[in-house]
């Protein structure tokens, strides 16, 4: 390494080190770019020169903090949501940036953002489907393809059951119900013993005590566990219009289906777990990931699409999250409206991350595999909202209560947590 490499790698400002946290590879990339103009300039231009080159390195390293704060979302989404995401991590003392590095920061592209972070990136699983088609009353279900998708209303919802079966379908183990709001993007995961009728009709059931807004139709695929006459009969007293998309055509159901991947995969991961010990702590977990998904997860939702030639050309609106998409839509009260943004700005991001990893590591204990250990936890580690915020709120917003199983003497109390005014 030359000392013109070795300078610009260590730059003394006020009599203090400042290092960097980046990769070895993303400073040898930042240092070729500014190494050339660096030798041919002047004594002061040097300095001026090194005084950028901490500035960029700052830049990065917020973005890799914001990066990290919002679960590794690609730029596309990422950038949009930065301001708001920024300012929340500012707020709660985990950044703090001058205003050119913050400028710089929100002026940066997604493409930029992208070549900076691709490092960090990784391969992901894939999960297997455990669906079994549903016949006795398909008939008395229409049917509803991706192009019928035109609700601007909150309330008509996505459904679909993500097995916890690991790499076998056979024998008992977790189901998680996903339902997701076409509109907002907003999406609820509730975990299931077993895909059984009831257990699905009570999973809708508690679903529509989470919601912020009325549950006004559901759409799913063509499993048994959704096309059946407890569900029929249900969604017929609740006044829950219901359809069904094409089999094997998982486009049908792409709101979902992204949601699944986003939520259940990335969080939960593809491990098999069974039994009423791992249900409660995967209750547990959700009651912490609906609260980060949804307040701090922005997504973007196709405008149109285009064929030109052998090429689809897509165009996509702004990245929002399903919290700012809801408060837009003005499905709810300016009372429910403030009260969601006070509790919002009272959550800090990173420590609702860092409970969200605590949870999931206490999960994967309760992962059945090869090597599996006969001892698990007897109780399930608790999702805390007053460790996400500095001011007092009300628990009830943020997830339903927990199973009646978890606590003993617990009382059986459903309150109305994101129900609409």
């Amino acid at each position: 390494m030359d000392n013109v490499t070795q300078r610009l790698f260590v730059h003394t400002a006020e009599g203090k080190e400042v290092r960097s946290h980046l990769s070895y590879r993303a400073k040898r990339e930042l240092v070729c770019q500014i190494a050339p103009r660096y030798r041919e300039a002047s004594s002061a231009l040097k300095e001026i020169i090194l005084d950028e080159f901490v500035a960029a390195t700052g830049v990065q390293q917020a973005l890799h903090l914001t990066w990290t704060a919002a679960n590794h979302m690609c730029a596309k989404r990422l950038m949009p949501f930065l301001p708001t995401l920024v300012e929340s991590l500012e707020r709660h003392g985990h950044l703090h940036l001058s205003e050119q590095c913050r400028n710089q920061l929100l002026s940066m592209s997604p493409a930029t953002a992208d070549r900076i972070l691709r490092p960090y990136r990784k391969q992901e699983r894939r999960g297997i489907s455990t669906t079994r088609s549903g016949t006795l009353l398909k008939k008395q279900i229409p049917i509803r393809t991706f192009q019928d998708w035109n609700e601007v209303k909150p309330g008509f919802l996505e459904a679909d059951l993500v097995a916890h079966c690991g790499t076998q379908a056979d024998g008992s183990f977790l189901f998680t119900l996903a339902l997701t709001d076409v509109a907002t993007g907003w999406t609820e995961c509730l975990p299931l013993l077993n895909r059984g009728q009831e257990a699905v009709v009570a999973a809708l059931a508690r679903a529509q005590q989470l919601l912020p807004f009325p549950i006004l139709g559901i759409d799913t695929d063509n499993g048994s566990e959704f096309i059946n006459m407890k569900r029929l009969s249900y969604c017929e007293r609740e006044h829950i219009t219901i359809t069904l998309g094409r089999p094997q055509k998982s486009n049908d159901q792409c709101y979902v289906e992204q949601k699944n991947g986003q939520m259940v995969r990335q969080v939960v991961g593809y491990d098999r777990f069974v039994g009423e010990l791992a249900y409660r702590q995967l209750t547990e977990l959700y009651r912490a990931l609906r609260v980060y998904v949804n307040c701090f997860q922005p997504s973007m939702k196709l405008q149109t699409k285009q064929r030109e030639g052998s090429k689809v050309r897509r165009t996509y609106d702004q990245a929002q999250t399903p919290m700012q998409r809801l408060l837009a839509s003005g499905a709810l009260s300016p009372k429910k409206q403030q009260e969601l943004l006070r509790i919002t700005e009272a959550l800090d991001p990173l420590r609702l991350l860092h409970q969200l990893e605590h949870l999931q590591k206490a999960l994967w204990r309760h992962a059945v595999t090869s090597s599996s250990e006969s001892s698990v936890p007897a109780s399930p580690l608790s999702f805390s909202v007053k460790q996400c915020t500095e001011e007092q709120v009300e628990a009830r917003w943020y997830s339903w209560d927990s199973p009646i199983s978890a606590q003993k003497g617990a009382k059986k109390k459903v309150s109305k947590e994101w129900t609409a005014s």
